[in-house]
Formats: structure tokens, sequence, C-alpha cells
């Protein structure tokens, strides 16, 4: 009931703003359908607020939720149309009007985008989109498994541009329902048919662009799964740049379009004939630059001078030998030279003291009978015969009388022989 005042009796402001709280929480609870135009996150904070806006009035309110409350729903984006269940509030010390939330849903598309995020972590945290399970592509492959609609504009743009590019391209074609309850285990049958085949190499899945709903079947679980599984290597061609359903995620290539997908199965075979003509360009240029390099070192070998005479090295060897065969024989004659002379010396020193050089000189050795030299007086007697040895023959003597040297020694001078010695009148018989 309306409070009764005047300018005379005025209510209290708080009396006033208990009524406005007690008439604003009497609505309790209810559902609310809007847009969310903000999220205000803030770390370590207890509240979410965020702003709620009517899609078709221009009416906004403030909305406070607790993050765990917030995080049920999933994630949401700004611009997400969701269900609230609110209930509004009155903070009297500030006069602050807001809506409390225990509970947000998301509402159409935000609902589906909710649902295809939860599928997403799931394959996410089983490792299905680990780069580590994608394969690479064929650079040529025997065949390309198409999966499309019939008769789409999707279906042409892959094979006219496949056939543009490489124009022998063998294409085993799948066409299937893309979009649809029935969409998904069609596409999957269609997958399994093809990786089945030992010719085909890489499979195109491809559609054109679409609602979120149209590409609902490219997000299906069932595919998704179907795809990891695959042994041949798959290529996601869905929708337009902006469209990325969950089989982009789990494919081995990503393709923009269906008219990208088409450039990367197969080459480009004008781009491959010039990348030939090229290589053998650069091939040949090599070689040519081999056989230069290579005849040059030839070239610079011949013209060193053991190649170029291969007998100056002998001719010079031939004269070292020669020299040294000189210089040997210089050293020999030298050599002999010096031991011919050292012969002389020592020959002329044996010669001068052997007893043929005394008897040179003159002198006589006298030996008795017996064949005794006799050199001293006292050794032989009267009438002994003895035998002179001469530097040229010997004479048969007689003594016929002996002189000592004076004071009994011997003379350093020996006697004259002419004195002591006579011919025998007969020569002594020889012995």
């Amino acid at each position: 009931m309306a409070l009764e005042s005047s300018p005379e009796q005025p209510q209290p402001l708080r009396v006033v703003a208990q009524a406005v709280k007690g008439w604003i929480e009497r609505l309790g609870w209810v559902w609310v359908e809007g847009q969310l135009i903000q999220i205000n996150r803030r770390s370590g904070s207890r509240t979410v607020f965020l702003t709620l806006r009517d899609k078709l009035a221009e009416v906004s309110a403030s909305v406070s939720i607790s993050p765990a409350n917030l995080d049920l729903a999933g994630p949401l984006q700004e611009g997400a149309t969701v269900a609230l269940r609110l209930r509004p509030s009155y903070y009297t010390p500030s006069g602050r009007f807001s809506f409390y939330c225990d509970e947000i849903r998301p509402v159409g598309e935000g609902r589906l985008l909710a649902q295809l995020e939860q599928t997403k972590r799931l394959l996410q945290a089983e490792g299905l989109f680990d780069r580590a399970r994608k394969q690479p592509l064929p650079f040529l492959p025997a065949a390309v498994g198409l999966i499309t609609g019939a008769n789409s504009a999707a279906e042409r743009d892959v094979v006219e541009n496949a056939r543009r590019r490489w124009p022998a391209v063998m294409i085993e074609t799948r066409n299937t329902l893309v979009q649809g309850p029935q969409a998904a285990a069609e596409i999957i049958t269609a997958v399994q048919q093809l990786d089945r085949l030992p010719t085909v190499q890489v499979i195109v899945i491809a559609r054109g662009g679409g609602s979120l709903e149209d590409l609902l079947p490219f997000s299906d679980e069932g595919l998704i799964r179907a795809v990891a599984g695959c042994r041949t290597p798959v290529i996601s061609a869905i929708g337009h740049e902006t469209d990325q359903p969950i089989l982009d995620l789990v494919a081995d290539v990503r393709a923009s379009t269906p008219t990208d997908a088409a450039r990367r199965v197969v080459p480009d075979v004008t781009e491959e004939v010039a990348r030939i003509d090229q290589a053998r360009e650069r091939a040949t240029a090599a070689m040519i630059s081999i056989i230069a390099r290579q005849q040059e070192a030839l070239s610079t070998i011949r013209s060193r001078p053991v190649l170029a005479d291969p007998t100056a090295t002998f001719d010079l060897r031939y004269e070292q030998l020669d020299s040294f065969r000189h210089r040997g024989f210089r050293a020999i004659r030298q050599l002999l030279t010096q031991e011919a002379s050292s012969v002389d010396h020592i020959l002329a020193r044996v010669r001068a003291m052997s007893p043929k050089a005394t008897l040179d000189r003159g002198y006589t050795i006298l030996v008795d009978g017996q064949d005794r030299t006799v050199t001293d007086a006292a050794e032989v007697a009267d009438d002994d015969r003895l035998v002179a040895h001469l530097a040229s023959g010997r004479l048969d003597l007689r003594v016929t009388g002996r002189h000592d040297a004076p004071g009994g020694e011997h003379s350093d001078q020996p006697p004259d022989q002419n004195q002591h010695l006579h011919d025998h009148d007969e020569p002594l018989r020889d012995q």
C-alpha cells in the first residue's frame, strides 16, 4: 500500500527505501531471457558482474552471479543469448537496484556453442587433437576420396580445381547428406568405405558455408572418432574461413574452403613442370661448373713440369747421379792416394828398419855353423867357419884371429872385416 506523506509530514528516506526494497523483492525468482553484453570477472572476486540487455528494446540491467554458477553454464562470450533465473534486489545503503542470478543457461546458438565446447573439451582431453597424431599428405595421391553433398558447389570446387591443377587425378566421390540428423551417420559410413580402399591415399570432407545448426553434423562426436581412427590422411574443408567445426581440429589438415582443399590435395602440374625445368637448369649449370673446375684442375696438373716433360725428372736425377758418381770416384782416388802415401811412408820406415837396408849400407851379417848370428868376437874361436851375408850374395869365411873390444866391451864401430876374415881357399860345402 502507498505511504502517506505531505510537505508538512514527509516520510524518512529509510522508510521509503525499505518500502521500495519490500515492493521489489516481493517479485521473487523469475526466468529472464536476454543478451550478455558485458562480463566483468575479477581475479579473486567472489562475484561476477554481468550486463544483460533486452534483445529488442533498449533495456539493460546489472546482474551479479557467483563464479561457480557462471562456470556451470560452460564458456559464455559477450553477445550470447542466455536464460537466467533472477531475483531483483535493492541495496538500501546506496539505493542501487540490481538482479542476483543463481542459474544461467545458454539459449539457441549459445546453447549449441556450449554443447560443442563441452564435446570439444572431452575429445581434447583424450588427445584426439594432438599434433603428433597428424599424418602428412602424400605428394601425388593415386586417388583422392571426396565426401560431399550431391551436385553441390563444394563438389564442383574440389573436382574442377583439382583437375585443373593435375588433370590425371583420380577422384572417388561419395555423396552424402551434409546437414540434418542423418548427415553424420552417412558421412561416417563414407569415411569408413574410403578408408578401406587401398588406392585412396587422402580423403577430403567438403561442404559450403552455413549456419551453426547446418554445420552441426561436422562436430558430431561419432564422426570425430571415426576420422581420428582413419589410417588415411583427412582434409577438412567445411564452410568458410570463419567456420570451425570440431572436424577441423581432428583432421590432419584444415582447408579454409573446398577450393583450398583442392589446392592442398594435388600439386599444380604447371608449377611442377616449372620446378623440373628449374631443377634441370640448376643441374646443368652445376654439371658445367663441375666440369669447368675439373678441366681447370687438369690443366693445372698438366702444366706442372713433371707432366709437361716427364723425362725431365729422370734427366735431373741422372745429372745428380752422375755428379754423385764423379764425387765418389774423386773421393775414392783421394782416399787411395792418401792410403798409398801412407803405405809408402810405412814401407819406407819398414825398409829403413829392415836388415836389408843395413846390408845395403855395407854391413854384413855373420852366422856360425848353426845359423846363429854372431855379434861378439868371443862367441867364435879360431879356425871356426862362418858365413857372411851381404847385400848381394854371401861369403864363406874362416876365423884366423879374434880381437876383443877394448876394455872387454864391444866397440860401437864394427871392425874392418878385411882385417879379421879371409876368404878360404875352398868354399865350404853346404851343410
